[in-house]
Formats: structure tokens, sequence, C-alpha cells
């Protein structure tokens, strides 16, 4: 069984945490993922530039309309991702508690994925 997990979080704290103690968060988010891709949970994933880069495509009226920044009303933005392999969801929430950000205020949504596309 597949599952999405969605890391976020408050952009505005998280660049106010000293350099080094982000680089540690992320040097420990790295051997996560490998630990994980190793154990063969890990099936991929990837980091989003900040909100501030996004756009967002809605219809207004019929029309396409194009907003600048992201699609949630929300202080924690969308960072990455990640897609799991897992016997359920209980073992995707013991893996999603081990992403190192959760300790920096991060929120990680588990959410089961009913299928995924294929090339």
């Amino acid at each position: 069984m597949q599952f999405m997990l969605m890391c976020g979080i408050e952009e505005k704290r998280w660049n106010a945490l000293p350099a080094a103690e982000r680089d540690g968060i992320m040097d420990a988010y790295r051997q996560w993922i490998e630990t994980t891709s190793a154990s063969g949970h890990h099936i991929g994933g990837g980091k989003l530039d900040d909100s501030i880069a996004a756009r967002t495509l809605r219809q207004h009226d019929g029309r396409p309309r194009v907003m600048d920044g992201p699609f949630a009303e929300t202080r924690e933005q969308i960072g990455g991702f990640h897609i799991l392999e897992c016997r359920d969801q209980e073992e995707a929430l013991q893996l999603a508690q081990q992403i190192p950000t959760l300790a920096a205020g991060g929120v990680i949504e588990v959410r089961p994925l009913l299928y995924q596309l294929k090339d």
C-alpha cells in the first residue's frame, strides 16, 4: 500500500533557524531518506522551492486565472513530499514520525495514495 507524505513548515520559522541547525536537520533528513530507501519503503519524493516561487491556477467565470503564491491560506507551506510503500497507515505514520523537520515545527500529512500514474 502506498502513502504520500506531504511535509510542511512555516517558512519564516524555518528561515529564522540558524544555518547550522537547518543544515543538521537536512543532514538527518538525507539519512532518513537513505534508510527508508534501503528498507524498500521510500519510492520517491522531492523538495519544493519556497512558496514565493509558486503560481496557482484557478478557473474563474470559465476562464483560467493565474495568481502568485501557493494555493493554501495557511502559515505552513508544503516544502516537499515522499511516496512510501508500507503495510498500512500505522507503518507510514511510524516512518513519518522519524522525519527530522517535525522537531523544528514541521507538519506531515500522511495520506493513502489511491493509484500512481505511470509514464
